[in-house]
């Protein structure tokens, strides 16, 4: 655990008591702060209380009179659409407000640093997708160098549950737009920004709000060094931001659409090869057209990611590459589940908006798509668009048949995973592809993409 510093004997208010915020309250009590413990749900209140914590109604009149600050956990808004109660009432009473992110940027380095050969590295990856790969990614590579190295935010642990950190070791941390919105200090050695497509637009007041989020991780603590894929405007604009002139390397360029040149330090992938040049001359390069961990060019664009963090802290190009052989991919994500009878079967429940399904469907041919779910906004014509390789869908979730009524070709509105399963397979020949890649959330049926992804495997599996 991470203790929390600088609110020794303060009362801190701890809003939401799932995951982050169970361990915030821990990390505060275990640095001398006394956590007040608040969740609407009872049963979440009767477990922080079974550890001891106490709890008090934050919305109760003078609730903020003795509080110096209120965490938040990364579900409860606290500015778009509205923000919770709670927190428009310690922002009225001028109490600050933070998350579990903050107080680990404001608590990781400590004294014991001095005796340390190597200082410990932060590495926080955010973008809109390939996030937890790039994350998982950069832990695999450091694991196959040798080097000591934890993976949390996102993914993994949470930031204050993580050991404190040995000699020389990398931290890694997936951070989402909710958790760099609203983080008081955000610090990390290097900065890594993948991609951005639309997502959680309401919560961040439209694209605008999305991307200021997301650009806080490079703006409020200026990173040793930026990792950029340039794809997107918006990362052409941020790189162009932190860059001094354009040879400047503490920024690193990552493409998957165009060949970057210039003096800069770049890396980018083409015809499934991965580049880096610097200064004008190409100093490594690795065919990933092998690597069966990184399918398609939306994982090309994580292993070009990945390989730049990695390059960034000193490891060689050809321990990486090592490191792409040996990845097993993540859950969820692209992920092989089998293959009988020709036929393979793949699992992309994390595809959770067009743009991320738009790339799974783009890195396969033959494919019989099961998607829908709690649509987002915007439409499908992203993903539509990429739908070239269908052979058929087969339409899952509580709206499926009008889901189904916005698709091109043959669409087959089975409502459950089950039927759709079943359809699909009844139909798929060799060196077809059975790919869920929902294009949807997944809360109109499941409480996570996750399950939905475990639907899946299971229903694939008891009928192999």
């Amino acid at each position: 655990m991470i203790p929390v510093r600088g609110l020794e004997g303060a009362r801190v208010a701890v809003l939401g008591l799932g995951r982050s915020g169970l361990v915030a309250a821990r990390a505060l009590d275990a640095g001398g702060a006394i956590p007040v413990c608040w969740d609407d749900n009872p049963d979440a209140r009767a477990r922080a209380e079974a550890e001891g914590f106490a709890c008090a109604d934050l919305k109760r009149g003078g609730a903020f009179d003795d509080i110096a600050r209120l965490i938040v956990s990364p579900g409860i808004p606290h500015l778009y659409p509205t923000p919770n109660p709670v927190v428009a009432a310690a922002l009225s009473a001028g109490v600050p407000v933070d998350n579990d992110i903050g107080l680990f940027f404001q608590s990781f380095a400590t004294a014991a640093w001095n005796d340390f050969d190597t200082a410990p590295r932060v590495i926080a990856v955010t973008g809109s997708n390939g996030k937890s790969t790039t994350s998982a990614l950069i832990h695999h590579i450091m694991d196959v160098a040798g080097r000591p190295s934890q993976l949390a935010g996102n993914i993994g642990r949470g930031v204050l549950d993580i050991d404190p950190p040995h000699d020389g070791e990398v931290v890694v941390l997936e951070l989402s737009s909710y958790q760099t919105d609203l983080a008081r200090s955000l610090t990390p050695d290097v900065a890594v920004f993948t991609n951005l497509t639309p997502d959680h637009l309401d919560r961040h007041d439209g694209m605008g709000g999305y991307f200021a989020a997301k650009r806080r991780l490079f703006a409020e603590g200026g990173p040793d060094r930026a990792v950029i894929g340039v794809d997107e405007k918006e990362g052409r604009f941020l790189a162009g931001q932190l860059v001094e002139a354009p040879g400047d390397d503490r920024v690193i360029r990552v493409s998957v659409e165009a060949k970057l040149t210039g003096p800069g330090w770049n890396v980018f992938a083409r015809k499934g090869y991965l580049a880096e040049t610097r200064k004008g001359r190409q100093v490594a390069s690795i065919d990933l057209r092998e690597v069966a961990g990184l399918p398609g060019s939306h994982n090309h664009q994580n292993a070009c990611a990945a390989y730049a963090a990695a390059r960034s802290v000193g490891i060689a190009p050809k321990v990486i590459e090592q490191a792409f052989h040996s990845f097993g991919g993540l859950p969820h994500r692209s992920q092989l589940i089998a293959e009988a009878g020709g036929v393979r079967y793949v699992n992309d429940s994390k595809a959770t908006n067009v743009d991320s399904a738009a790339k799974a469907l783009a890195a396969f041919e033959n494919i019989h798509w099961i998607c829908g779910g709690l649509q987002k906004d915007g439409g499908l014509d992203v993903v539509k668009a990429a739908a070239g390789s269908v052979k058929a869908a087969y339409v899952i979730g509580r709206e499926a048949a009008q889901f189904a009524m916005q698709l091109d070709g043959p669409a087959h509105v089975c409502t459950t995973m089950a039927a759709a399963v079943e359809a699909a397979m009844a139909a798929a020949e060799p060196g077809d592809v059975v790919l869920l890649a929902p294009a949807a959330a997944s809360f109109d049926q499941y409480d996570s993409f996750e399950r939905r992804g475990e639907d899946f495997v299971a229903e694939v599996t008891k009928r192999l």
